[in-house]
């Protein structure tokens, strides 16, 4: 006997395994693989900035040159849309490329454009932010926002450093590690971000795309805010004394300087737009 169904009974199932069906085709849209030698950071949220003070005021103390936490100020969270990072620093190997292909200026230690033995897969340095600007450009990228940088650090649950909540100076090149120098790319597996990215605390400082400016709702204020200085992050082994310090290595911390300035162990990675 067949068994009958009332008009809108038959519609709402209908209705119901449509809808089923539908979301079921958008949880298996794969997601396209990113470009070699880079990692998605997937669409969403994720926690910026910090409401940290430094209570015992030990940067006047150690005579720092800004306050700690201020300019970090408000944490707040913020959405991103998805887009791909390098999984390790640009390295010199990968600069000379750049340099032979282009005639751009070496790094000065790139004695008569050569790469010092043996330092292949290090990290390059010695680059301002407009030569590293062009580089990533050269390779179809750019330069990764200070927001996005910060989301490849901390991931979506807010972390301290890219492997967690403590400091470890066994899974970063920092000054207390004892290293002396900066070392190659890829060095400490135990430090990867969660999105799988590696050194982005410690080794060498990263350049970002943005001008140092004062977070929304921010109540710090220094005459370096503006179109002034470019915002670098992530510590690098160059710290002596306090700069050793694990504030400095923090996924939070942020640094600036002028674009046409370079440092020693300051460097950079690319970032990518589906």
């Amino acid at each position: 006997m067949p068994i009958m169904l009332k008009r809108s009974s038959l519609v709402f199932i209908l209705v119901m395994l449509s809808g089923f069906l539908l979301s079921s085709c958008f949880l298996k849209v794969p997601v396209e693989p990113p470009p070699l030698g880079m990692v998605v950071v997937p669409a969403g949220k994720f926690i910026r900035g910090s409401d940290r003070v430094d209570e015992h005021q030990q940067g006047n103390e150690l005579g720092t040159l800004k306050p700690w936490y201020l300019d970090e100020h408000p944490q707040h969270e913020l959405h991103l849309p998805l887009f791909y990072i390098d999984r390790y620093e640009v390295t010199n190997s990968e600069y000379k490329q750049f340099i032979d292909e282009t005639q751009a200026r070496p790094p000065v230690y790139f004695f008569g454009r050569g790469i010092p033995t043996g330092r292949d897969h290090f990290p390059v340095t010695d680059v301002n932010w407009h030569q590293a600007l062009r580089y990533c450009e050269w390779r179809g990228k750019r330069l990764p926002s200070e927001a996005e940088w910060e989301k490849a650090a901390r991931g979506p649950d807010g972390r301290e450093f890219p492997w967690g909540s403590d400091y470890d100076n066994k899974k970063l090149n920092a000054g207390d590690s004892g290293f002396g120098d900066i070392v190659q790319v890829g060095s400490f597996p135990e430090g990867e971000g969660p999105y799988g990215a590696f050194d982005l605390s410690g080794n060498v400082w990263e350049w970002t795309a943005d001008w140092y400016q004062a977070y929304p709702g921010g109540d710090y204020k220094t005459d370096l805010f503006g179109e002034k200085q470019k915002v670098f992050r992530g510590g690098g082994w160059g710290g002596v004394g306090h700069y050793s310090l694990p504030l400095f290595y923090r996924a939070a911390y942020r640094s600036s300087l002028a674009p046409e300035e370079a440092y020693a162990d300051l460097g950079f990675r690319c970032a990518k737009t589906p």
